[in-house]
């Protein structure tokens, strides 16, 4: 029988109910059955992402109906789960959002430099020089899509501008925002800015962005149907002339697939394309993954650049570890151990093609000329 998402919420809604009622047989039932719309909903799922989205909250509904059958079982003597008690909406999310001290900065990040000055210049000048910026009245803060193909450094991006304006670093996946808590997804995305907004300068960043907001239809889940305003209302509701900034980051390799209302002026005011590196950022990646390896005098940079034309900035680090395990696995066979030749790195490079198809980047280039 075919299934629909109202179908799952309906009983998603029913066993949560339940289970916060005390009547945990009843929930056990409604939870179970969710469980099992949500997984024939995820062999339909049209994306990779969406079908581990749904696998995972599927297994998340498997739990609290275990805890269900066992809490009925001892006559509800169990702790309540957390993650559908009152206390748990109240808390503050201290236990799953991660904020940290980014110590990446721009000059650790190979090339990018029309990147980086666009970034410079649409959001950390504002923060740098407060005084200037109120007096041309340059708000601060807001919201900024970093997009390209997969590969190219778009987190480490985003933890460099946290690091260049000093700033709190909020990193949280689509997965933990929707599932985390079963049933709670627009209360968790409160909970997130909320917690953003304590800092005196902080950036929140979520990758693979279009998960978590994604274009809306009228078939799509009606989680997202909630979500998604609730998104587009926390970063309309930025006070970018308080003494606390706030920067929205999201990063995507499919900025087509996102809800068009996010590229609206007050919500994403700035689309930043991180594409493949050009020949000097591709020198310095060699630099920073090949320079500190045991080398031999043939190797020579400026020919593999040319060869790595077309490569991501991860594809290079790749094929630097390849190189460098094939004198490792000779010493280990007894070999004498020597450094990694031209030859080693040229063998792997044959062998690995680059992991970004051409086709994908005119797609890239379509977006950037229509946002679409």
């Amino acid at each position: 029988m075919s299934v629909s998402f109202a179908t799952f919420e309906r009983l998603k809604n029913k066993g949560v109910s339940s289970y916060q009622k005390g009547d945990y047989l009843a929930a056990k039932s409604y939870l179970v059955d969710a469980a099992e719309c949500l997984i024939e909903l995820a062999e339909k799922a049209k994306t990779d992402e969406a079908r581990r989205q749904h696998e995972e909250l599927a297994a998340e509904l498997i739990e609290l109906a275990k805890e269900a059958d066992q809490n009925h079982k001892t006559g509800g003597k169990k702790k309540r789960r957390q993650s559908v008690s009152e206390d748990e909406s109240e808390s503050d999310a201290s236990e799953w959002i991660v904020k940290e001290k980014p110590d990446i900065g721009f000059d650790d990040i190979a090339g990018l430099d029309d990147v980086k000055q666009d970034i410079r210049l649409k959001m950390l000048y504002p923060f740098k020089h407060p005084e200037l910026a109120k007096k041309y009245g340059i708000s601060t803060g807001g919201g900024v899509l970093l997009y390209g193909p997969p590969g190219t450094g778009k987190t480490m991006m985003a933890k460099a501008i946290a690091h260049e304006v000093e700033a709190t670093f909020f990193v949280i996946s689509p997965a933990q925002m929707l599932s985390k808590w079963v049933g709670e997804a627009e209360q968790n995305i409160k909970k997130l800015f909320d917690a953003a907004k304590q800092e005196e300068i902080a950036v929140i960043f979520i990758d693979e962005i279009e998960a978590l907001v994604p274009r809306r239809k009228s078939d799509s889940s009606t989680v997202m149907q909630r979500v998604v305003p609730q998104i587009l209302q926390e970063l309309e509701g930025f006070d970018r002339k308080s003494d606390r900034a706030l920067l929205f980051i999201g990063a995507t390799n499919k900025p087509w697939m996102l809800d068009e209302a996010m590229m609206r002026p007050g919500r994403m005011d700035a689309r930043i394309y991180v594409g493949l590196p050009d020949g000097p950022a591709r020198f310095k990646l060699l630099e920073i993954y090949l320079a500190r390896r045991p080398l031999d005098g043939d190797v020579n940079f400026g020919i593999l650049c040319d060869k790595l034309d077309g490569y991501t900035g991860a594809d290079i680090k790749n094929i630097a570890q390849q190189a460098a395990q094939i004198p490792f696995m000779e010493a280990i066979g007894g070999g004498e151990p020597r450094p990694i030749s031209m030859a080693d790195v040229v063998a792997v490079i044959d062998q690995t093609p680059p992991s970004v198809h051409p086709s994908d980047l005119v797609r890239f280039d379509k977006f950037r000329a229509d946002g679409k």
